[in-house]
């Protein structure tokens, strides 16, 4: 289970502290089917298959381990545009935002995620100063959204 609330990040300058003083990741994802959510993902060198369930704050998640030979074969039968990203690890009290800089399809989108172990924590959750809008009830910023556009 997936418990997770986003945020949007308007400007990287209004940031309290410099991303680059953080661990990062690139993330390469296409989407081979969006209902129900069928992805697959290139973590640096990690190769994943995943399955989400409908839903905005709270979905399933499943992950399953690919070699990189079956991610390449399956990108070629996506469904829509890839999407690439930055991920920073921020750490922040007893959580870790992600902080998501894309490069397509919308470079101009940054996305903080934040992941939570019960709906209760993450209703609860008192968002820092620098995160703009929360659009976790939002599905237009979902990645599987995102790849359609």
């Amino acid at each position: 289970m997936e418990i997770e609330r986003k945020f949007l990040i308007k400007d990287l300058h209004s940031l309290p502290f410099s991303i680059e003083a953080y661990p990062h990741r690139e993330l390469e994802q296409a989407y081979l089917c969006t209902g129900p959510v069928v992805r697959i993902r290139k973590d640096d060198e990690q190769y994943f298959l995943t399955y989400k369930s409908k839903g905005l704050m709270i979905r399933e998640e499943y992950n399953l381990p690919l070699n990189r030979q079956a991610y390449l074969h399956l990108r070629e039968k996506a469904d829509g545009k890839l999407i690439t990203k930055r991920r920073y690890l921020i750490p922040f009290g007893k959580y870790t935002i992600e902080l998501d800089l894309f490069s397509s399809p919308r470079p101009d989108l940054m996305l903080a995620e934040v992941e939570f172990s019960s709906e209760e924590e993450a209703l609860a959750f008192k968002a820092p100063d620098w995160f703009g809008e929360d659009v976790t009830s939002s599905s237009e910023y979902h990645n599987s959204t995102l790849s359609q556009s």
